[in-house]
């Protein structure tokens, strides 16, 4: 590991190893265990396979830029101690889907996790993507243009590695900045605690539940359109699976919604709708058809219904209280110059303007609440509260 230097000219290309064996990866290991801070990031394939699997680890210290490569190795255990250790910083940029990727493939849990993109929020930047807060940071412009590429061929051109190890080699010095900032407002402590509670998100599995569940405007349909939704969802996972390939490429979310609003049952009728492409006709179009009218067969005992949670109306007292808290969280929002989102959400406003607590110790009992947000704020949310009942 000791040829392989970080390199922060403008103009060189960053050198980095690649890291494609077992033997290199606890080598990799070792030598980032001396270190105090290290920078991550993944690329995965969710835009060409059915199955989204992670297809590298890009990591970096302040000495090296390291790309491990999983379809190669495998097993990543190795690097297990290394995510877990808690007195070893792991700096990410937007870590939600990361952390759940990491533990999903590899069981790999994280402590001390510190988010650059969660750090920028707090600190009321608007534009938090990496490459708008490095160029805005660092007068650098990444190269996004392989964000979406194929990142499970192999081998991987050049110009891919060179554009993966960008996305972490300016994290360190980026997080170094960003706590500086968060330390003179007195909101790292707010970071800290929020990244904590990110690294604990875990990927979902997925099970024998409907799939209308998960897609965006069902819930807003009638039982037969539903059903039909449904057929024509687990017809598009079958197809899917089949094929190796993402949901999408298929056919799309809104040509699902189409055909299941409209119901087509007849090839002309399919055309009409304008919901698939002449190649989709061709290769689905019979067998979709029939997937429709068998849908449509089934009586009305055998329709699925939409789960829904049954919540009471609030209260004209619990309805004031948030329409209080809102107006204070909104002027508080202000003055930090903060998205209000980011202080509290309207349904933690709402939880607790429902417990209505009078003490402090009332407010620290409701689970939804982060303790620096009670810490900081808990007085003027008591204050806010005791007003309305005076």
């Amino acid at each position: 590991m000791s040829g392989v230097k970080k390199n922060f000219t403008d103009n060189a290309k960053p050198v980095y190893h690649i890291i494609d064996s077992l033997s290199g990866l606890k080598e990799a290991a070792v030598a980032l265990k001396k270190e105090k801070t290290i920078a991550v990031d993944l690329e995965a394939d969710s835009m060409y396979h059915f199955k989204e699997k992670v297809c590298l680890v890009q990591m970096a210290s302040t000495t090296l830029n390291l790309l491990i490569d999983p379809l190669s190795i495998m097993d990543l255990s190795p690097l297990k101690p290394l995510f877990s250790d808690t007195k070893i910083k792991k700096i990410f940029h937007g870590a939600d889907y990361d952390v759940r990727s990491l533990y999903r493939d590899f069981k790999i849990e994280i402590n001390n996790l510190f988010d650059t993109q969660l750090a920028s929020m707090f600190l009321g930047i608007r534009e938090t993507s990496l490459n708008a807060v490095v160029q805005s940071r660092f007068g650098v412009l990444l190269d996004k243009k392989y964000q979406k590429k194929d990142w499970s061929i192999r081998p991987l051109p050049k110009e891919m590695t060179d554009y993966a190890v960008q996305d972490v080699m300016y994290l360190i010095p980026l997080a170094k900045i960003l706590e500086k900032e968060l330390k003179k407002k007195k909101r790292l402590d707010w970071v800290k605690e929020e990244c904590h509670g990110l690294s604990k998100v875990r990927h979902v599995l997925i099970s024998n539940k409907p799939l209308f569940l998960s897609f965006k405007g069902a819930g807003r349909l009638d039982l037969c359109s539903l059903c039909v939704l449904e057929a024509i969802l687990q017809f598009r996972s079958k197809i899917a699976k089949k094929k190796d390939r993402p949901l999408f490429r298929v056919f799309g979310n809104e040509a699902v919604m189409k055909m299941a609003k409209k119901k087509p049952t007849s090839l002309a009728s399919l055309k009409k709708f304008d919901a698939l492409s002449e190649k989709q006709m061709k290769m689905y179009g019979d067998t979709l058809l029939k997937t429709i009218n068998d849908a449509l067969k089934k009586k009305d005992r055998q329709l699925p219904v939409y789960p829904r949670q049954k919540t009471s109306p609030l209260s004209p007292g619990t309805h004031e209280r948030v329409k209080a808290l809102k107006s204070w969280r909104d002027k508080r929002a202000k003055e930090l110059k903060l998205d209000p989102a980011i202080l509290f959400n309207k349904a933690t406003l709402t939880v607790i303007a429902k417990k209505n607590p009078f003490f402090k110790k009332d407010l620290q009992a409701i689970r939804d609440i982060k303790s620096w947000r009670t810490v900081f704020f808990g007085k003027e949310i008591l204050s806010v509260l005791r007003e309305l009942k005076n």
